[in-house]
């Protein structure tokens, strides 16, 4: 398991690292230019798509480790908890959302609009079986079950909050992917200690990896921004991946992550 949190890692570090100076420049070719004002901490015009290059960290190493897994058998996509199915609506998602935001990011758009495509991204990922369908009582083993209606209208404000709230604090240098690598490292302690789904670990590790792949243009004095397109990922994949870590363990009929270790250390 750690062999593969660690190319999980390396990959969307170095993925986001090398992209991050092109993103830089396309920018500037696309006018996605935070002009200084009053409102403003930077002195001078700011390129703000390094969201893409931690978008493109996030997606090569997850892509790639799904890919190898499933050959590996080490992972089954189609079991009952239908882990393909939701992966694709993730990443349905973020492609509508990273389309959104780089027009935003570009040319502006109204807030609304960015907020219906938002619903809509997390209405895709709720449809594809991504859902919170109950919570834990403190202190107790008993659980909160949800209707099905409630339980999609809760995971979309829940989705849709989390994403704008990681939005709404991107205003200095390195704050929101600074923030956001802090969550990373905390998620991934406790899906460790929590016995989480493996496919869990590997999302959390490869978000953590693009964005330390991107702090290094994005600590004061800042090179570029990670601009909405990067910000409304980070909260959107925040937001998943955290429901994710409560579903059904899914590698070879229920082995959960600490398990396919010490299965693999007996090999």
């Amino acid at each position: 398991m750690w062999g593969d949190i660690a190319i999980a890692f390396l990959l969307a570090f170095i993925t986001a690292f090398v992209l991050t100076p092109h993103t830089m420049r396309l920018a500037k070719k696309v006018g996605a230019i935070d002009i200084p004002n009053d409102r403003r901490v930077n002195k001078k015009p700011m390129p703000r798509l390094g969201g893409i290059a931690v978008i493109c960290g996030f997606l090569v190493s997850t892509v790639y480790l799904l890919i190898v897994m499933s050959l590996e058998n080490s992972i089954d996509l189609f079991t009952e908890d239908q882990y393909g199915l939701k992966m694709i609506g993730f990443f349905i998602g973020i492609i509508i959302l990273g389309i959104t935001c780089f027009i935003d990011d570009s040319r502006g758009i109204p807030s609304w609009v960015k907020l219906i495509m938002q619903i809509i991204a997390a209405s895709i990922v709720v449809a594809c079986g991504i859902r919170i369908e109950n919570v834990n009582l403190p202190f107790v083993d008993n659980k909160i079950w949800f209707n099905d209606w409630f339980s999609y209208i809760l995971t979309i404000g829940w989705i849709v909050g989390i994403t704008n709230a990681i939005n709404l604090i991107d205003g200095l240098d390195g704050l929101s992917s600074g923030i956001s690598l802090i969550s990373c490292i905390s998620l991934l302690i406790i899906f460790t200690l929590n016995k989480s789904p493996l496919i869990a670990v590997l999302l959390i590790t490869a978000l953590g990896g693009a964005i330390t792949g991107f702090l290094p243009f994005n600590f004061s004095p800042a090179k570029t921004f990670i601009g909405d397109v990067g910000s409304n990922f980070l909260g959107f994949s925040l937001a998943i991946i955290s429901i994710l870590r409560s579903s059904k363990n899914i590698y070879n009929g229920g082995i959960n992550c600490t398990n396919y270790c010490t299965s693999l250390s007996n090999l």
